[in-house]
């Protein structure tokens, strides 16, 4: 059997960012690549269950429940939309980092660039550590 050849073409296009910088599909994924690397050594750090890396064109997930997979997508989703709509509400500006803190775990979300982040992990774990980990 003849396996047929197929050909995929990519066209590049520039994106205009908020602040009028435009930044390429090339340059997006730099900062992808970046942000996983850096997620991949904060989850060895203790107390750190898991993360979700969502770009525009992919995502990351290495979580301690894979089998939680949905639950911790959605909560981040919502955190992330819900901290947007409430600061643009009162008029804060745009949130900086969300932490929301339960009886026995804690996740940090925030906003980097295209790049939505969040990380789960035991109460006790030090969410500051984790934020100047993270090249904003």
């Amino acid at each position: 059997m003849v396996k047929k050849k197929s050909s995929i073409t990519e066209t590049a296009s520039a994106i205009m960012m908020e602040d009028g910088e435009p930044e390429t599909p090339i340059q997006e994924d730099e900062a992808f690549t970046t942000l996983s690397e850096t997620l991949k050594e904060i989850r060895k750090l203790k107390g750190v269950q898991g993360y979700i890396l969502r770009g525009t064109t992919s995502a990351t997930i290495d979580l301690k429940e894979p089998e939680k997979i949905v639950e911790y997508a959605i909560l981040s989703s919502q955190a992330l939309d819900s901290s947007r709509e409430i600061t643009e509400l009162f008029n804060l500006g745009e949130p900086q980092h969300i932490l929301i803190q339960g009886k026995e775990l804690k996740t940090l979300s925030l906003l980097i660039g295209a790049n939505k982040i969040s990380i789960f992990m035991e109460k006790t774990a030090d969410h500051t550590e984790i934020l100047n980990r993270i090249p904003h």
